[in-house]
């Protein structure tokens, strides 16, 4: 799973801060509703989700591949008054849990950044095991529509010591074989000088799947009772223009 740098995970701490939803907060909140054991959120960035559960007395822990995005992660905790040894470093597709957890969630599309056919399987599978019977992995995915192949934007962010950073997308290739976009990453900080103080390149790639073939790999790994939703309105059937899908599924 990719893991983001210290610029990527500053803006992504800016353009997403703790308490801003897309309706995925709210979703995850009331599909957890009933759910007194642990709860599991890999790809936690910098707790978006997981803070306002913990909030809702929910007992979520967290990892992340990327230090930058832990250490922004740990310092929301701390803000918001909790332990940040809820959060650890670790990967999806080599993840052993010590203890099983009764839910897992994924939100916010992260399940994509698994950009090959095998770490996804691994990823399906370890969430099979480190899942109790009967809990449920829970976890968004979604279609490329905004892919536009060498299509740039610039967006510019302020931080709370006036610096500006600038992030140049580049939509690079698709590669509809293997179901991976590729877009090229520039960050930029600039200082109230206006001098740049540091840059950042990221390749950063998506793999998208097909809903059968997700509901396929589901049945493989074990899982059973797989629902489908569109746009955080639970059973809504997914169509072409869904921006997310969440996929629920039961370990039985």
């Amino acid at each position: 799973m990719q893991s983001y740098h210290s610029l990527s995970a500053e803006v992504y701490q800016l353009d997403k801060p703790i308490g801003s939803s897309f309706g995925d907060v709210e979703y995850y909140a009331a599909r957890l509703q009933g759910v007194q054991g642990r709860i599991l959120e890999p790809a936690v960035g910098t707790g978006r989700i997981l803070i306002p559960l913990l909030q809702q007395g929910f007992a979520v822990q967290g990892f992340d591949p990327s230090a930058a995005m832990l250490d922004i992660c740990q310092q929301n905790l701390k803000t918001s008054g909790f332990e940040s040894s809820v959060v650890f470093n670790g990967q999806l597709e080599n993840f052993h849990a010590q203890q099983p957890y009764q839910a897992i969630i994924i939100p916010t599309g992260s399940f994509l950044l698994l950009d090959q056919d095998d770490k996804a399987v691994l990823a399906l599978q370890n969430c099979y095991q480190a899942l109790e019977v009967g809990g449920r992995l829970i976890f968004d995915v979604f279609f490329q529509h905004q892919f536009k192949q060498g299509e740039s934007k610039v967006k510019t962010y302020k931080t709370p010591q006036n610096e500006l950073i600038s992030l140049t997308m580049t939509s690079s290739e698709i590669d509809y074989v293997e179901q991976v976009t590729t877009t090229h990453h520039r960050y930029d900080k600039w200082n109230i000088a206006g001098e740049c103080i540091e840059s950042e390149l990221e390749v950063f790639k998506l793999k998208w799947f097909g809903l059968a073939e997700l509901k396929r790999l589901l049945q493989q790994v074990g899982f059973s009772e797989i629902s489908m939703s569109s746009d955080y309105q639970y059973l809504a059937a997914p169509h072409n223009h869904s921006e997310i899908i969440s996929i629920e599924a039961c370990k039985r």
